[in-house]
């Protein structure tokens, strides 16, 4: 027996260039749970990794957000890092696996993928296409073919994405 049901249309994307270890990426922390609130799985918001060479942990966060994902809980994850950089900073990768520890994760894994680099590749591929779209700093988003810096500035950053998904939405609606 087949379902006759129209598919639903995927959700348009929203690509978040970011770095785990960026005080920029912090601050745009407010506008990414506000998106993720309004749009729930109506958007799909999706992490994309670009350590910058001038943070020596970001390479390592972003593997340990990796491992988060791999465990379910990429997002709050990535959040308890970004709330907190200035630890990221002073501690480095024991930082990585004690946030995973706080929030009940399997810390002893996150250990292992730190050390086996499961997850580089994934870091390296988000990376080289950042750089091939032109990313050149973080947080970069990228919503319905539109690149957007943020930063230089957050400063109506989340309107025009706001504008962007709800023209997507509706023209998925069409």
């Amino acid at each position: 027996m087949s379902d006759s049901s129209p598919a639903r249309p995927a959700a348009p994307v929203l690509d978040v260039w970011c770095e785990l270890q960026c005080p920029d990426c912090h601050t745009a922390l407010d506008d990414l749970r506000a998106l993720r609130a309004r749009y729930g799985d109506r958007l799909d918001v999706r992490l994309r990794h670009f350590p910058l060479e001038k943070h020596k942990h970001a390479f390592a966060a972003a593997q340990a957000a990796e491992e988060a994902f791999a465990q379910g809980r990429g997002w709050e994850y990535a959040e308890a890092v970004l709330g907190r950089v200035p630890e990221l900073d002073r501690a480095g990768e024991p930082f990585l696996v004690e946030v995973a520890r706080e929030l009940g994760l399997d810390a002893e894994e996150f250990d292992t993928a730190l050390v086996d680099g499961r997850h580089i590749l994934i870091v390296d591929a988000d990376q080289a296409e950042g750089k091939a779209i032109g990313v050149t700093g973080t947080p970069t988003y990228v919503i319905g073919g539109e690149r957007l810096d943020g930063g230089k500035s957050q400063e109506g950053l989340r309107g025009r994405i706001e504008e962007i998904a709800n023209r997507l939405l509706a023209e998925q609606r069409d």
